[in-house]
This record gives structure tokens, sequence and C-alpha cells, in this order.
């Protein structure tokens, strides 16, 4: 029985005792936490240096978020991206955070999809190129078309990703974006994923 069924069944029996199933009031509400900012007099809670100092310390793999070419004829988006994580199993989802400033974000937003490219341990390199800003990240790199959305799927990852972007949250100075998952494989030599940790490829 689902859990609309076990609310069905228990208002029954709240009926059939003579218990109220809806709640008489009036009811004073609870009042409503205080939210704010730190002003500027205020010393930050955290040091942002000694937050990327120890959030270092957790060693994360390394992917390359790409999309197709847009209507505005910039080519394909594509950036370098160590916050991403699997989300849900059903249904099927991932997240990638990306910072507000992003000047590839909007261009992957237009387009609505995008694919997840695991980087493998030797693409050290590739990820370097895709971390820049400007410039054509994608000349020289070998790609194919993603099955679902068309986005760049490079050559030699350890994993891809190919999703539709299922919701879009704020997270501080970054937004949380949500994909959900229409098509996925690994690499054909079962290679090592690229490791970021401290700072450095490992």
């Amino acid at each position: 029985m689902g859990h609309a069924g076990m609310a069905a069944t228990a208002v029954r029996y709240l009926r059939s005792v003579g218990a109220p199933t809806v709640a008489e009031g009036p009811f004073e509400a609870l009042p409503r936490p205080e939210l704010r900012c730190v002003g500027e007099d205020e010393r930050a809670p955290v040091d942002q240096g000694e937050f990327r100092r120890v959030l270092g310390s957790f060693a994360t793999g390394v992917t390359v978020i790409t999309a197709p070419a847009g209507d505005d004829g910039t080519g394909p988006a594509g950036f370098a991206c160590q916050s991403f994580s699997s989300l849900s199993l059903d249904p099927p989802l991932v997240v990638f955070m990306v910072g507000r400033s992003s000047t590839t974000w909007p261009r992957i937003a237009r387009v609505g999809v995008f694919c997840v490219n695991v980087l493998a341990g030797h693409q050290g390199e590739l990820c370097r190129g895709f971390a820049v800003s400007g410039g054509d990240k994608f000349a020289g790199v070998e790609h194919e078309p993603a099955p679902f959305s068309g986005s760049p799927r490079l050559t030699g990852t350890a994993a891809w990703i190919d999703c539709a972007i299922h919701a879009v949250h704020t997270g501080g100075d970054h937004l949380i974006v949500v994909g959900r998952v229409r098509a996925l494989g690994t690499g054909d030599d079962d290679s090592a994923p690229l490791l970021f940790h401290k700072g450095r490829f490992v």
C-alpha cells in the first residue's frame, strides 16, 4: 500500500471512531525566523581562505560539462567542473554546481541539455584547457555527439552522462543544476578517473 492508500485508510478509521479529521482552530502561526546577511561591520563566520584549504582535503573527481551549439552561432559550450555528484536513482538524477558569474552557464541553460564527461587519469591537460575562460576550448579536442542531447562527448573519458536540465536552485554564489539522465556509458578501456586533491591532480 502506498502513502496515499495508507492516508485514506487512516482517515476512514478516524471517521469510524468519531475522531475529527479536520483541524479546528483558530491557531496562532509560529513566528517567522529572523533572516539577515552578515553586516559590513561584522566578521564573516568562516574565513574564505580557510574554507578553501579545509574543503580541499576532500578529493573529488573531475568532469567537463558540455552542451551543444545553440542558435547564437557561438558553437558548443564546455567548462571544467569538480562539483558533480549523483543525486537520485529513481528518477535518475545527477547534480553539478556552477558559479553565478560563469559565462558558459547561460549558454548551457539556453539549450536545456548537457553531457557530463568524467575525465580519465591521463586527461589533466584536457581539464586545464576547459578551466580557462574564452577561446575555442574544443580546438583539437576529439569528440562526438552524445546520443540524447547532441552535446560533445569527449573521446577517452572514463564515463559520460547525457542529461536534460531538470531543475536549477540557488546556493549562495553558485547555482545547483539538477539533470535528468537520458543516456550514459563508460569508456572503452576502463580507465581510472582523474582526481583533484589539495589543489592538484592525483
